[in-house]
């Protein structure tokens, strides 16, 4: 979760909400979905950001994608919490400044801009990566 100020990005939280290793998908989903309305809940963000998908090859993995999104989509939604989407492209252009950049790459551009110590973990790079993007774009028309 980020913080836009008029020049400033200020990172308040990031982290990864694991399930556990080998648990079914439905609990997966369950343990996303409950994680994520605990933080909507505590934290209250104006708005949320996800990745669009993506045409991948690899159909089994873009249909547990889509899964995983929407228990994120509802989440936030039902706190009341716009849901904006935005494709990794304009994620990577927004952060990197180059739409076909390299994971690594994403991760340096998100600790620099939000001044961390650390190089966040992959997939909270991303995550704060499309919260970046939102507030650069700033879309107006919610998922």
């Amino acid at each position: 979760m980020i913080q836009a100020n008029r020049r400033t990005l200020t990172s308040l939280a990031y982290g990864q909400i694991a399930p556990k290793r080998d648990a079914a998908l439905s609990e997966c989903l369950r343990t996303l979905y409950s994680g994520l309305a605990e933080i909507a809940e505590r934290m209250r963000p104006d708005a949320i950001a996800i990745e669009d998908i993506f045409f991948g090859k690899n159909v089994r993995s873009l249909i547990k994608q889509g899964q995983v999104r929407g228990a994120a989509i509802l989440a936030g939604s039902q706190k009341g919490i716009p849901i904006f989407e935005y494709s990794p492209l304009e994620i990577k252009k927004a952060v990197v400044g180059y739409g076909l950049a390299q994971k690594d790459q994403v991760q340096m551009m998100v600790k620099a801009i939000l001044h961390l110590s650390d190089r966040p973990q992959a997939d909270a790079a991303d995550a704060l990566a499309a919260a970046i993007c939102h507030a650069h774009f700033r879309k107006v028309t919610p998922v």
